[in-house]
């Protein structure tokens, strides 16, 4: 468990208006592709939960957030400067890929928002993954640094504006492209979407075993 070090900020990096990464210092934490955190100002009343979004292999520790009204930590965090101190505890979490060498398997992750956050991660951490992404945003804005994916392996699935990869959220794309049952599915993100996701899934034959949620409240 995490706890003893301090950590401190070394930068504050804007996507949109409301969504940032925030890098912070590692000093030797440890945690597996998948896992979260909980982090929050120094002695600040209430931390929240943030997957990792950075490889485990990095110098440094990112997290996306969405500051989204009367989010007061993620706000904090949003303002935080360079040289803040920030409280970390963690890792926790199975949300992980058991056998990423595995040439033969084939990975669907699903995210809505802010919860691509896990998937960066995992595509950082295992180059050689054979997956696709569907990411549901509301406006093109918010592809968040789609660039770090390999080409033909992301679909934003955009739902209040033309120049996507595809106009409509992640349910009305799964039901024109159904899922090759054999596929690992990663869901991440609200909970509504997860739900129906997982139901929609099911309704198309990929086994339960096969499903793994994470889910924003």
């Amino acid at each position: 468990m995490e706890g003893t070090l301090r950590h401190f900020v070394q930068s504050v990096r804007p996507l949109t208006d409301a969504t940032f990464v925030i890098r912070i210092d590692r000093h030797g934490f440890r945690a597996l592709p998948g896992q979260h955190v909980t982090l929050g100002p120094h002695r600040s009343a209430t931390n929240r939960e943030y997957s990792l979004y950075s490889s485990p292999e990095a110098p440094y520790l990112e997290f996306l957030i969405r500051a989204r009204p009367g989010s007061e930590t993620a706000c904090a965090l949003q303002r935080a400067q360079p040289g803040d101190e920030v409280d970390l505890a963690g890792p926790y979490g199975d949300f992980l890929i058991e056998r990423p060498a595995d040439p033969g398997r084939r990975y669907l992750f699903v995210a809505t928002g802010a919860g691509i956050a896990p998937f960066h991660c995992f595509v950082r951490s295992y180059p050689s993954l054979d997956y696709r992404l569907l990411h549901g945003v509301a406006t093109l804005a918010d592809r968040y640094e789609r660039e770090a994916y390999a080409p033909g392996r992301y679909v934003a699935c955009v739902s209040r504006e033309d120049g996507g990869e595809y106009r409509g959220r992640v349910t009305d794309y799964l039901r024109e492209h159904p899922v090759e049952t054999d596929r690992l599915c990663y869901l991440c993100g609200h909970s509504a979407m997860v739900a129906r996701v997982y139901d929609q899934l099911r309704e198309q034959g990929v086994p339960s075993d096969n499903l793994l949620t994470e889910t924003f409240f």
